[in-house]
């Protein structure tokens, strides 16, 4: 015997109160490209420390997590001549954000910094990291 299965109806208020908690919960993600370099033996890494700044208001994103590259005190190697490429991943930026830096903030100098990148619909970005600020 067949099973039927029957569509569930989802009351408007409890939708509502769902689509709230998703705006609560977007994420912003950042492909970063670390040029590729004549030198052997660079070394990069993220500091947990990083975050987007919103150029229009205080607020600042924190790093949630990181795709091929280490957290600090952790190194990764760069390939010779070859372009790196990192995933970092925020939380969410305010609704009215229309840019931000991206800002690793470190005791030391050499720190990533990515000043205005442009805030787009998808909240998912493909920038070239330089260092020091």
């Amino acid at each position: 015997m067949e099973e039927v299965v029957v569509k569930p109806v989802i009351v408007k208020e409890l939708l509502e109160s769902l689509q709230t908690k998703i705006e609560e919960e977007k994420q912003v993600i950042v492909h970063c490209c670390f040029p590729a370099s004549p030198f052997l033996g660079n070394l990069i890494r993220i500091w947990q420390s990083t975050y987007l700044f919103d150029n229009q208001s205080e607020h600042k994103s924190k790093l949630i997590h990181v795709e091929n590259i280490t957290m600090s005190p952790n190194w990764t190697v760069v390939p010779f001549m070859k372009d790196f490429w990192f995933t970092l991943i925020f939380s969410g930026l305010p609704k009215d954000c229309k840019s931000f830096d991206l800002k690793e903030v470190i005791p030391e100098e050499g720190g990533f910094y990515v000043n205005s990148i442009k805030r787009n619909s998808l909240d998912v970005y493909r920038v070239k990291i330089a260092e020091s600020y």
